[in-house]
């Protein structure tokens, strides 16, 4: 879905790549510890902090494939390691969303669960080799939704903050759905 940004994000990010020589792993492995401080966020009912650190965690994760490709530093093992962080940093921010009684643990442990699904469904596509970044909710628009949602949380109440999460979850597993349909039509054609 936001795949069409990749040319205007790829112009902001060039300059900020050729300023990072560094291995992209060690952006790459930062980002997690960034979601830590969004759970930390989320947990004692500071919503801006939640959100900016999602934000800061977000930045890093678009960084270090930019870096990786400005220095030609890609590798299978980045990519890797890059979707196994990005797994750990969405189910640490939905642990501080529990901790914070945002939402019952059960539907909490339902977001954690539908963001794994959307990317291993992927992954699992991919390792078929049947490309498929589709879908209305991926990990970037799910991660935009939870930061409007929490700051509306923030200016209008809790309650607000809980609803969107809700529909994270239905669009999640919305995504399953498109996503196994997807692979379904072109293994079946």
């Amino acid at each position: 879905m936001l795949q069409s940004l990749r040319p205007f994000l790829t112009k902001i990010l060039n300059p900020v790549a050729s300023r990072l020589d560094i291995n992209p792993n060690i952006v790459t492995v930062i980002s997690p510890f960034v979601a830590v401080l969004a759970a930390w966020g989320f947990a004692n009912h500071l919503l801006i902090l939640g959100t900016v650190a999602i934000l800061a965690s977000g930045f890093l994760d678009v960084v270090d494939g930019a870096v990786a490709r400005y220095h030609n530093k890609a590798s299978k093992f980045g990519a890797f390691l890059d979707s196994t962080m990005d797994r750990f940093a969405d189910a640490i921010i939905y642990i501080g969303i529990i901790f914070g009684g945002y939402c019952d643990w059960f539907v909490g442990i339902l977001a954690i669960h539908s963001a794994i699904c959307v990317s291993y469904v992927r992954a699992r596509a991919e390792s078929q080799g049947v490309d498929c970044n589709v879908g209305i909710a991926e990990r970037a628009v799910r991660m935009i939704i939870l930061m409007i949602g929490a700051i509306i949380g923030y200016f209008a109440g809790d309650i607000y903050f809980t609803y969107i999460i809700y529909i994270l979850v239905i669009l999640s597993y919305f995504t399953v759905g498109q996503r196994v349909l997807h692979v379904w039509r072109q293994l079946n054609d």
